[in-house]
């Protein structure tokens, strides 16, 4: 077992203050938006080994059946499956969609083949893999997950009184269905056909003044002032109607599937995927924005987002299970009272929340984690139990 130093992350949409009070460090004004405790050659966590720090993917390659066991090294190609994440926006995340395996492994040669390196900020494919995507939030945590059902989002332009509004719910009425929704919203995101930066305000504008006047979706006019005040004159403030809004008290969990477009708007939470750092972006961000490939991988099937229900397991122990063989989570909360079997198997990262805990393994002993400290527990190390007060989450392998 080994102890984690989480790679992080300074994207300018992160919290200056909640992961470094997580971690324990200073603040130094600057944000950061993200913790890894994986396994990504991108930005792998550090193992502390024999006194030195290992980058956590050499120490699996070294021994893939030792660390992962021989049937997750089998079917993963010798990788860690998943990657774990503390995420923490202060403001919105981009407009974006993740990819299925399939075209990951496609745009990842072809990009490779066209010679683009690995660390350009042009490249869309970091990895071959796909990025399912499951959040568990810490605290109040606002996203934006899949498309609503198009008669629903036709409804809310009601009351808007801008060209760009009548337009969309013109468009959405004439086809209100699959490929309509679709059809909409690359209207408004493609280069060639997105509203201007003038008409994507007068819409947010209006937003505003149906707010006061009296909205059929305060929510949705918030949302949209939000993402225009954030990324002036960008289009995507504007598809956030086309979108289903999801808040996560602490405690629940949303799973994003390959292919559904979303935004994270606030809060912090633990975030699991697979293990990759594929995104494609369609907008509300600085970063590259790869339209075609997003719209190759976009699912359009309107749908309400899948919140992730926990399975109870040895009283202490609830399990979000999401529907991928990549990945699962699952929290233990413990008390003084006596010492806690953690279910699960194969490879785990063990990530302390809150208190003081120990974790032991029959193979290596125990370790002592406070909150913000992970452990890295290879598979040929056994059943892992707990004790202590605090909380414990863990991410291993179904």
């Amino acid at each position: 077992m080994y102890r984690l130093t989480p790679s992080t992350h300074p994207d300018a949409w992160g919290s200056t203050t909640a992961i470094p009070d997580l971690l324990s460090l200073v603040p130094d004004g600057r944000p950061v938006a993200e913790a890894w405790f994986g396994a990504h050659p991108s930005a792998p966590a550090l193992a502390h080994v024999d006194g030195s720090q290992v980058r956590l993917d050499d120490v699996i390659a070294a021994d893939p059946e030792g660390t992962l066991g021989a049937d997750v090294a089998s079917r993963s190609e010798n990788r860690l499956p998943y990657l774990l994440k503390i995420i923490a926006a202060a403001s919105p995340i981009s407009l974006q969609v993740h990819p299925s395996i399939q075209r990951a492994r496609v745009g990842y040669e072809l990009e490779d083949a066209a010679g683009t390196p690995i660390d350009a900020r042009e490249r869309s494919y970091r990895d071959r893999n796909h990025k399912p995507e499951l959040v568990y939030a810490l605290t109040r945590f606002d996203a934006m997950v899949g498309f609503r059902a198009p008669r629903r989002a036709a409804e809310l332009l009601v009351g808007l009184d801008t060209p760009l509004a009548a337009d969309l719910r013109a468009r959405l009425m004439a086809d209100p269905a699959q490929s309509g929704v679709r059809a909409a919203f690359e209207w408004l995101v493609s280069p060639e056909t997105r509203p201007g930066i003038g008409e994507v305000q007068a819409f947010a504008d209006a937003c505003a003044k149906r707010l006061v006047d009296g909205s059929p979706s305060p929510r949705t006019d918030r949302t949209v002032i939000r993402l225009a005040a954030a990324y002036p004159g960008d289009a995507g403030a504007v598809t956030s109607v086309l979108l289903n809004p999801v808040t996560l008290r602490p405690g629940e969990a949303v799973f994003v599937p390959a292919g559904t477009v979303h935004a994270y708007l606030q809060g912090v939470g633990v975030e699991i995927m697979a293990n990759s750092d594929n995104v494609l972006r369609a907008g509300l961000t600085e970063k590259h924005i790869d339209l075609p490939e997003l719209l190759v991988n976009l699912d359009a099937v309107a749908a309400p987002p899948i919140r992730i229900a926990p399975e109870r397991v040895f009283t202490s122990t609830e399990i979000y299970y999401a529907p991928v063989d990549d990945f699962e989570l699952s929290v233990t909360r413990l008390t003084d009272e006596g010492v806690a079997r953690i279910p699960g198997r194969g490879p785990r990262v063990l990530l302390c929340l809150e208190g003081e805990i120990e974790v032991h393994t029959e193979r290596n002993g125990t370790l002592p984690l406070r909150r913000g400290q992970a452990a890295f527990a290879p598979a040929g190390e056994g059943a892992v139990t707990a004790w202590g007060d605090g909380v414990l989450v863990q991410a291993d392998v179904p």
